[in-house]
């Protein structure tokens, strides 16, 4: 096979020259505090984050089994008698993604927004976000779904007019 990349003459001494022109030591940005950390996964408490992903082990197992059953048909009895076995040995393994949001709320909020944050979660307000924001969401989605389905007829009929005019029906 040949290889698309081509070394031009001077290319490499050039890539050396602006790559010298970083600083070797570029700033990279701090590591959220104790206290960042802290209060992140303090707000995904709060807000029952855990709740996405409660199920993420056994989903997991059950996807990757049905695939590998799907390449493996004789292997069928096997990889559903040790899909148990496996999900038990994997369980727990769900919090690695809980941790992640930590690091990822760490990452976007300061120390501050994030202690103020977790005051508004605690507040009557925030307490009613966390409560009702799930069924605004899901009703968000129904009117989404409902205005995409009229529109696309809208749609539909934009190009039947288009295609009328030039003299195709459709």
């Amino acid at each position: 096979m040949k290889s698309v990349l081509k070394i031009v003459p001077g290319a490499c001494l050039a890539f050396a020259l602006v790559l010298g022109a970083v600083p070797a030591t570029a700033q990279q940005p701090a590591a959220p505090s104790a206290a960042s950390i802290a209060a992140a996964r303090e707000i995904l408490t709060l807000k029952n984050a855990s709740a996405m992903y409660a199920n993420a082990v056994p989903g997991m197992v059950e996807k990757v089994k049905g695939t590998l059953i799907g390449q493996n048909l004789n292997y069928q009895k096997d990889l559903n008698e040790l899909a148990p076995i496996v999900a038990k040995q994997l369980a727990g393994r769900e919090q690695e993604i809980g941790d992640g949001m930590v690091g990822v709320y760490a990452g976007e909020f300061t120390e501050q927004e994030l202690k103020d944050l977790v005051a508004f979660y605690k507040s009557p307000l925030g307490q009613k976000l966390i409560t009702n924001e799930p069924k605004a969401i899901n009703l968000s989605m129904q009117v989404m779904n409902a205005w995409a389905q009229n529109f696309s007829e809208v749609v539909a009929s934009a190009f039947r007019a288009e295609m009328k005019k030039r003299g195709k029906e459709m």
